[in-house]
């Protein structure tokens, strides 16, 4: 049988999820897609955080393709993506790509747990399981369902790790221990979810968009519903890049009001939501700030959400197939 030759449904009814399919099976298959996911493009993740901080050049020496970071340093003004990684690598060295890599396996594990397990409950509650049919409105609520309790727990990671990815953060923290005590100390406990209604504003609909997204295309190249890892991965990549297009102005105001601590600007430091960030970024670089990292996203968004489903649809078959052995 041929690598991407699917599985036929007689012979492997694997939508279907069995009754003795645990709850702990799926919680480890999304543990394991959400560590294989983050691990995989945490560098790529870095340079989008780093782009996404960036404002577009305005003086008369430089073009509209300069990207100069909020908090400018001869080591932190990129002319492009290659640019930025060529300049990280030269001046940081090349393991900063990895720089808060560990804030997010610890908290990738139990979110994409909880991600999962949430999705695959509510979808089997609201019968997105349910024979050949499409059941778009299953996937986005379960979509949106598992983001909200996902993010719950991820959110404090993720404050971690883009205080850790931002340019010379090197010489602020030392690990993600100390980076966590000093966010603690100097800005208190709200720090870690001051961008959580923001991060659930962007992540419920691309969640949302994803899922319906996702089990659309898969409807229609992947009909039967079968294990079939190829078409796991073009539909997860396409998922994705569609939902991160759509939700780059969001996730912008969330960057910003995650890494405020590290600003120079008062304004920004003393952003408290969503209306506050956006206004900001409104009046300081108009309407084009919003797009900034865009294509960086879409191109980090692919091949993760690709990774994140291929892992977990290959993870969730393996339990199947020994939940279903005698």
């Amino acid at each position: 049988m041929a690598a991407h030759d699917p599985i036929p449904v007689e012979e492997f009814n694997y939508e279907a999820l069995p009754s003795n399919f645990s709850l702990v099976d799926n919680m480890l298959a999304g543990a394991f897609a959400g560590i294989a996911e983050h691990s995989v493009m945490y560098p790529i993740d870095l340079l989008k955080v780093r782009i996404m901080l960036a404002e577009l050049g305005s003086s008369t020496h430089v073009t509209q393709t300069r990207m100069q970071v909020v908090n400018p340093s001869p080591g932190a003004i990129y002319t492009g993506l290659s640019n930025a990684v060529s300049t990280i690598s030269r001046i940081e060295g090349f393991a900063s790509f990895w720089r808060g890599v560990p804030s997010v396996i610890v908290g990738a594990g139990p979110a994409h747990a909880v991600y999962f397990a949430t999705y695959e409950a509510v979808k089997q509650a609201m019968g997105g399981n349910v024979g050949n049919e499409h059941h778009p409105l299953a996937a986005a609520t379960s979509g949106a369902c598992a983001t909200i309790a996902s993010d719950a727990l991820m959110n404090p990671f993720d404050v971690v790790k883009q205080r850790m990815q931002v340019h010379g953060s090197n010489k602020m923290y030392k690990s993600i221990s100390q980076c966590a005590r000093t966010v603690y100390r100097a800005e208190g406990l709200a720090a870690f979810y001051v961008s959580y209604p923001t991060t659930l504003c962007m992540t419920v609909p691309f969640t949302a968009l994803q899922f319906t997204a996702y089990e659309s295309i898969s409807k229609v190249i992947n009909p039967t519903k079968s294990y079939d890892p190829f078409t796991h991965c073009v539909a997860g990549g396409l998922a994705g890049a569609f939902a991160a297009g759509l939700t780059t102005p969001l996730d912008v105001i969330k960057t910003l009001l995650q890494t405020r601590g590290t600003a120079h600007d008062a304004e920004i430091r003393s952003a408290k939501g969503l209306i506050v960030a956006a206004s900001i970024i409104k009046r300081q670089y108009g309407w084009v700030g919003f797009c900034r990292g865009l294509w960086p996203r879409i191109i980090t968004t692919m091949p993760s959400t690709a990774i994140c489903w291929t892992s977990y649809e290959m993870a969730k078959a393996y339990f199947i197939r020994h939940s279903n052995d005698p």
